[in-house]
């Protein structure tokens, strides 16, 4: 925790950044401000798991039908109601009721700070698992990403429908993809906010696939944290040693 309580108080003892803060992070991210974050995970109820059953005991006895039907369907939110997913259309109604009660839980508390670079890039300083974020520079010339990887190209911008996994959420992404003789590798980094405008939101994955299938990197994150004052890590207020008197504020 006094690692922490250090860095939040370098941060916001630094200047205000020179540069004009890329819009991508506007209302998310302010330079030099340490902000409270989870790393964690969308969990759906206890009791949507024997409905889950009953849909992958379907899928196996009509393993085309499931492959084709999925593929057709938007991917993280429920499948559309069909007989042959295994339910009934009460069991169905209870599945979505039941989906609707997801909550994210968190696994680990980090701390995030967007930075800019002498270059005039800006980069990411975090802790735990997400100092893996640190690997990214973002050019604010061609408002892309650059990695270790190579370069992630800003896309179609991302608009996550209520009922997707982690909810109604929008925001930017980017995306590497490179394809050589020995492999594939894919990297994506989106940042957003949810609907409520209570929080923000950083996804990102990095995969690294042989030319043989087996899968030799798979990093997922799901980083969750507060907007606005609440979100703020500001230092802790140093401890007097005992004994000692309290310093006369009038000299």
């Amino acid at each position: 925790m006094k690692f922490l309580a250090t860095l939040a108080a370098a941060a916001i003892s630094v200047s205000a950044a020179s540069a004009e803060t890329p819009k991508v992070f506007a209302g998310l991210l302010t330079p030099d401000v340490p902000v409270r974050a989870q790393i964690g995970m969308v969990v759906p109820p206890k009791e949507m798991d024997k409905y889950i059953a009953k849909v992958e005991a379907s899928a196996r006895k009509n393993r085309e039908w499931f492959k084709e039907f999925s593929a057709k369907s938007k991917p993280g939110i429920p499948l559309p109601f069909d007989e042959r997913l295994g339910l009934s259309k009460q069991e169905y109604d209870e599945y979505l009721v039941l989906w609707a009660k997801r909550e994210f839980k968190s696994s680990q508390d980090v701390m995030i700070v967007l930075r800019e670079t002498p270059s005039g890039e800006f980069s990411f300083t975090a802790t735990g698992d997400a100092a893996i974020l640190s690997t990214l520079r973002l050019d604010p010339k061609t408002g892309d990403f650059r990695s270790p990887n190579g370069t992630l190209k800003r896309i179609e911008d991302l608009k996550a429908e209520p009922t997707s996994l982690l909810g109604e959420w929008a925001g930017a992404e980017w995306k590497f993809e490179e394809e050589t003789g020995i492999g594939k590798i894919k990297e994506n980094f989106a940042i957003g906010k949810f609907a409520d405008n209570k929080f923000g939101i950083i996804v990102y994955r990095a995969q690294e696939i042989s030319s043989s299938g087996s899968r030799t990197l798979d990093k997922s994150l799901v980083i969750r944290f507060a907007l606005g004052p609440a979100g703020i890590l500001k230092p802790r207020p140093a401890v007097r040693p005992k004994g000692t008197a309290k310093p006369d504020s009038k000299r």
